[in-house]
């Protein structure tokens, strides 16, 4: 039939469609133009949907994502996605206002709030969790206890009867999809080949048909019987036929695509359901365990899940009746050893292995020689046992080091005839009892070296704001402990060499503590009870006498510059926290660390950079001002203080540091309980730059050529400025700037105000040990910087002025006020002369006046502003070096000046 007339009868389209069934086609012509039939009906299909569907999908997906979150316990996800919801809700308020809160809505509230409970309750989890998830744990905890008071109700009834509550909210989740799916079917007998291909079809199982029926459809056309199915499938055809303009077996091979597409959305919407199934299935098998559970009595049978349990046995280390003797048991060892490091090993069986075999040996008696070779075996896999090296220790591994570690010195401090060394080859030990001593290889040092090293790493991996860190931090003892019984047993059988690195340990878990029982009897202080002054009494060595020792034993016998280098500086930075100021400054002076530091290794300058900020620190207690800006400029003016210090890491661009090099610098970090507190750092920099640098832009307020003493401190003062309400200073800073800024009035009370009150001293001043002598001293100094402030302020304006006068205002001692004027005299500071019969000071007003300093900077600028002019004249005029010429020959731009300078002073004066 011809296609004009393809827009016959309905039989005759019948017929048609049934003769080009029959008519054979090239069948790559036909699947091609199929899949372009079938591509234009999806783009021609639109589906219109309601504003309650749309809304409601959007919420439906953004509880999915915080469901899925939950499983996973991303609670910063869980929070970002439940913000988003509430605003998703909110706009919703309308469609909500009218068909109510929908089931699913109070269903995911109800159930966040438990699961949020619950994983609040659980103490041990919470610990495991990073920073972000945390913080995000305890905001969303609030948020939702919060807004779930508005839905109080619907919540209590939903928990009165959750499954009905579920049920429901699936129910009505199919009826919204069905009332947005294609209303607009053309019944008729169009469609012949789709039912015909429906009909070859198998029909679904009745399981399967449920899940279609509860299925959500959003956008899709869900069907509930065959003739619904049907209709679809018919009005597809008719679509096909209305828009194809070629013949009726193109239209058969596209309603055959469609067919087939449909068929795999079909399984695909099948799999999705069963997927969904899933979880339903899995509580109402807990259900079921809950009520058996409460229906078993004494005697009932067990449910084991999983089936059967299985029983471990213990390996069998010998056969039976094997002889046991050292032989055998280093053979055993071996086997044990070679599995070390290959892929797949169990290192923890691994690790019971060692000990099963040590407990065997003790049993047979076969001497200590063995055990001990058997002991360093243990304590390396479990130094093994996490092959990553930025990975710490877990907790019940890291005390099973400690006790192997105890517990092989207990061995070798009992048996004298033990030797140790790694020169000792593995063919010549001596491990058999007998008149020989035994001979075992191994290093006793290079355990606890990385004993040490996995305590520090410990400590860096633990959060330092919980109690875990505090539990851990009491390890240090029983690590110090070891320390020192290895210390007593190399003293008598070590070589130099290790002397040197096992007294740099004990160096560095000690050098940063304050000796307050020194420092107390450094005062003549005593314990207050009778216990403490015999434990005093009691006490060993004070830390400085240690210190003293091992250093000077280290500078005697080391042949390495970096256990010499480590060990001055940490002798450097335990003087410095004692207050011995010369001793540290001269050994930091004799040992010229700061002209070659550059050159060591990163945790060496970092020790050196700790080292000059206590030395810092130091100098300021003893009132060396001076001394302390100079020791803390480079490590504050450079902005990376914190970085510097090895306290953490500034945020900085991937190009800058990649993600390995963060991980080597992570390792690098000082622990928590050894950093230095920055805020006081600053504080102490800060104050010492405004001591030195408000005097000094007072003698210099008209100096072009002034050169600033701190950047950083004139950076401060210039934020200080641009604020355009001035409050009440909060933070130290602004404290600082305050305090600045009524110093260079010459206001010595309020600036001391500023600097020393109860905000400050929580903050700063009451972490010095001495702290009303820090006190003090800041207050001498704030006066005496205070009185140079105001001579250099107001010089111009007194003809003379009465030191006793002073002496008043400033409340400084006359003897004092004498000094100071006599230094400022001597400098060429101050231009006067003191008249001594009647204690006064007298101006010789040499210096010029405020508007005189003005004239002379507006002359200089016009001249410079002349020269540069003339300079692009020459150079447009072609005459290259006239201005310098014009110089030489007889400069009289120089004189030009001079006399403009000369007029403008006789001007004014």
């Amino acid at each position: 039939m011809s296609r004009f007339f393809a827009t016959g009868s309905d039989s005759e389209s019948e017929e048609s469609s049934s003769a080009d069934e029959i008519t054979p086609k090239a069948p790559g012509t036909t699947f091609k133009q199929s899949l372009l039939l079938s591509d234009d009906e999806e783009d021609t299909k639109r589906v219109v949907r309601s504003a309650k569907d749309k809304r409601f999908e959007e919420l439906t997906n953004l509880i999915k994502t915080i469901r899925n979150a939950m499983k996973i316990r991303d609670m910063a996800k869980c929070l970002e996605e439940f913000e988003q919801l509430c605003r998703a809700f909110l706009k919703s308020k309308n469609i909500v206002d009218k068909e109510g809160v929908p089931p699913f809505y109070i269903r995911l509230l109800a159930d966040l709030e438990d699961y949020l409970n619950q994983l609040w309750e659980d103490k041990e989890g919470k610990k495991k969790m990073n920073k972000n998830n945390a913080k995000a744990l305890s905001t969303l905890r609030q948020k939702i206890r919060k807004y779930n008071r508005d839905y109080e109700t619907e919540i209590a009834a939903y928990k009165e009867n959750p499954q009905e509550s579920a049920d429901e909210e699936e129910e009505k989740e199919p009826g919204d999809s069905g009332s947005s799916s294609d209303s607009d079917d053309e019944g008729g007998d169009e469609g012949v080949t789709a039912k015909s291909f429906l009909k070859k079809k198998p029909e679904p199982t009745p399981e399967a048909s449920k899940f279609l029926k509860t299925a959500k459809g959003s956008g899709d056309e869900s069907s509930s019987s065959e003739d619904d199915d049907d209709e679809d499938w018919s009005s597809d055809s008719v679509h096909s036929g209305s828009e194809s303009s070629d013949e009726g077996d193109e239209k058969t091979s596209s309603l055959a695509v469609v067919f087939l597409k449909k068929t795999l959305d079909t399984e695909k919407s099948e799999k999705r359901l069963g997927k969904k199934r899933k979880p339903k299935k899995k509580e109402r098998l807990e259900e079921e365990a809950e009520e058996e559970g409460g229906e078993e009595v004494e005697g009932g049978w067990e449910k084991v899940k999983g089936g059967a349990p299985l029983v471990k046995e213990k390996p069998k280390m010998f056969a039976k009746g094997t002889e046991i003797n050292i032989p055998v048991v280093v053979k055993k060892l071996n086997e044990i050893l070679q599995a070390r490091g290959k892929k797949g090993t169990d290192r923890a069986a691994q690790i019971e292995l060692l000990h099963a075999l040590a407990a065997i040996a003790n049993e047979n008696n076969l001497g200590q020689g063995i055990m001990v070779k058997i002991k360093f075996n243990i304590i390396a896999s479990l130094y093994d046992y996490n092959p990553n090296l930025a990975a710490f220790m877990k907790p019940d591994m890291w005390k099973k080091c400690l006790d192997c570690i105890d517990e092989l010195l207990d061995i070798l401090f009992d048996n004298n005839n033990i030797f140790i060394g790694e020169n000792i080859a593995e063919d010549s030990e001596s491990l058999a009892i007998s008149d020989q001593p035994f001979r075992v290889r191994g290093c006793i040092l290079t355990l606890v070296e990385r004993m040490d090293e996995e305590f520090t790493k410990i400590m860096q991996n633990t959060d330092p704001h919980s109690q875990e860190y505090v539990d851990n931090l009491k390890d240090e003892g029983r690590v110090c402990g070891i320390i020192d019984r290895l210390l007593d047993y190399l003293e008598t059988k070590g070589s130099t060499e290790e002397i040197c690195r096992i007294y740099l340990r004990r160096i560095m878990h000690t050098y940063y503590k304050f000796d307050y029982k020194a420092h107390r009897r450094s005062l003549g202080l005593q314990g207050e009870t009778k216990s403490e002054q015999d434990q005093e009494e009691s006490e060993g060595e004070d830390s400085a006498v240690i210190m003293d020792r091992l250093c000077k034993f280290i500078y005697a016998k080391d042949r390495t510059d970096r256990i010499r280098t480590c060990a001055i500086l940490c002798h450097i930075y335990h003087h410095a926290l004692h207050s011995r100021w010369y001793q540290a400054r001269d050994l930091m002076l004799m040992s010229h660390l700061q002209d070659n530091i550059q050159h060591a290794d990163p945790p060496v300058q970092i020790l050196y950079n700790r080292t000059m900020v206590q030395l810092g620190i130091c100098a300021f207690r003893q009132g060396m001002i001076k001394d302390a800006h100079n020791a803390l400029l480079d490590i504050q003016s450079s902005g990376r203080a914190k970085e510097l210090l090895g306290q953490g890491l500034l945020m900085r661009n991937m190009q800058e540091r990649n993600a390995e090099q963060e991980k080597i610098e992570k390792r690098r970090q000082v622990p928590f309980h050894m950093h230095i507190n920055l805020e006081l750092l600053e504080c102490v920099y800060l104050v010492s730059a405004m001591l030195l640098e408000i005097p000094y832009m007072a003698a210099h307020e008209f100096d072009a050529r002034r050169r600033m003493i701190s950047k950083q401190f004139h950076h401060q003062l210039r934020v200080g400025e641009r604020q355009p309400l001035l409050g009440p200073p909060e933070s130290m800073r602004e404290h600082v700037v305050a305090a600045s800024k009524a110093m260079k009035m010459g206001d010595w009370r309020t600036c001391h105000s500023f600097i020393i009150n109860e905000k400050m001293n929580s903050k700063v001043w009451d972490l010095f040990p001495e702290t009303q002598r820090v006190r003090e001293m800041l207050v001498r100094k704030i006066q005496e910087e205070s009185l140079r402030t105001y001579l250099f302020t107001y010089s111009s304006v007194y003809d003379s002025i009465s030191m006793e006068t002073l002496s008043e205002m400033f409340e400084l001692e006359i003897a004092t006020v004498h000094s100071i004027i006599s230094k400022m005299i001597i400098n060429e500071e101050l231009m006067a002369s003191l008249d001594q019969p009647t204690q006064t000071v007298v101006m010789h007003r040499t210096e010029p006046t405020s508007l005189q300093n003005m004239a002379l900077q507006l002359a200089e600028k016009l001249g410079s502003l002349v020269e540069n002019n003339e300079r692009v004249f020459d150079l447009k005029q072609g005459v290259y070096g006239g201005y310098f010429n014009r110089d030489q020959k007889g400069g009289y731009q120089q004189k030009q000046s001079y006399q403009r300078v000369q007029t403008i002073l006789a001007a004014t004066s």
